[in-house]
């Protein structure tokens, strides 16, 4: 198997999708002859053509409206958004279209569309650049949010996200673009979209975690392991629907818990995690759950990045707090 990078395997899902079914069709501002801001679809143009490889106007409302009209007739679109900030014009399309047209047709039609969202922070970005609003997708009924962090979950997921019947919001971490390689099977397969991957098993305390966070939250049990704590951690990968059994089956074991992401604390995903730990879990826990999150500010401008998003030194106190509790 060869080493490849997220960016890699995005590229690498997206031509065998293409060859595979030729319904798959991929759209985008800059995403045909120059293959994308991130060059996540070099080669598809000159491979598939005008036709399937569309470069759209500058216009993230009518990337999202295309596509569930492409959806909702028989092709599987994919979508890329170039930021996640720029996400905010395709809501209308994907909360009053997309995420209900199986329900408003009574499942005479779906609407199979992936759009695809370079999102999250740590590259100092410009304001809109790196942003991360999970919140709004998830909250949002109808719609399935993935948030994969290895090459190895990137492929998988997103071969599931494209045949999957429903639309499917796809984050990816921008900085975890090319951050590292990892052994990618070069034949087709999927990683099962609702199912969260213990990255390391442990009894003291449980870190739940996506995206982005992945990479502090491996440095923080990198020390925790040289301080004799032995933490677990979980990589949600599916934000919805969530892995809501592997969660309670952690913190049942371990009876602690801290969750990290980098979105804004008020409604972030955390809390509804806790809220479930809490309400399912109570009497096991020997201390409430902790969020390190994002603060309810703008994200800031390049020069402040670094205070906004959890470090592993904000996660090494909140486990500390934990675990003295």
């Amino acid at each position: 198997m060869a080493k490849i990078t997220n960016i890699q395997a995005i590229n690498q899902a997206l031509h065998q999708e293409m060859k595979r079914d030729k319904s798959v069709i991929v759209l985008g501002e800059d995403i045909g002859v120059t293959g994308g801001v991130f060059r996540a679809t070099d080669g598809l143009y000159k491979k598939f053509g005008r036709e399937r490889v569309i470069d759209s106007p500058l216009s993230e409302a009518g990337i999202a409206g295309c596509s569930v009209g492409m959806a909702a007739l028989g092709l599987k679109p994919v979508g890329e958004v170039q930021f996640n900030g720029f996400s905010y014009l395709t809501l209308n399309q994907l909360i009053a279209h997309a995420s209900r047209i199986r329900y408003r047709s009574r499942g005479k039609y779906t609407c199979p569309l992936v759009l695809r969202l370079p999102w999250s922070g740590g590259f100092k970005p410009l304001e809109h650049h790196g942003e991360s609003m999970e919140t709004l997708f998830i909250h949002t009924p109808g719609l399935k949010v993935v948030c994969p962090s290895t090459p190895y979950d990137t492929k998988g997921l997103l071969i599931a996200a494209i045949r999957d019947p429903d639309p499917v919001i796809f984050l990816e971490p921008i900085m975890l673009y090319r951050l590292f390689k990892e052994e990618v099977p070069e034949k087709l397969y999927t990683v099962p979209i609702g199912k969260a991957k213990i990255v390391r098993g442990g009894k003291d305390i449980s870190i739940i975690t996506w995206g982005t966070m992945i990479k502090p939250s491996m440095e923080v049990v990198a020390q925790l392991e040289k301080e004799g704590v032995d933490p677990e951690l979980i990589d949600l990968r599916s934000l919805s629907p969530w892995d809501e059994e592997a969660v309670m089956a952690s913190v049942r074991k371990t009876g602690r818990c801290i969750v990290v992401h980098e979105a804004h604390r008020t409604l972030g995903f955390g809390a509804e995690i806790s809220a479930h730990i809490m309400e399912r879990a109570i009497l096991d826990m020997k201390a409430p759950v902790l969020r390190v999150t994002g603060p309810d500010v703008p994200v800031p401008l390049p020069r402040s990045e670094k205070m906004f998003i959890p470090n592993t030194a904000r996660i090494l106190d909140a486990v500390k707090k934990v675990m003295e509790f």
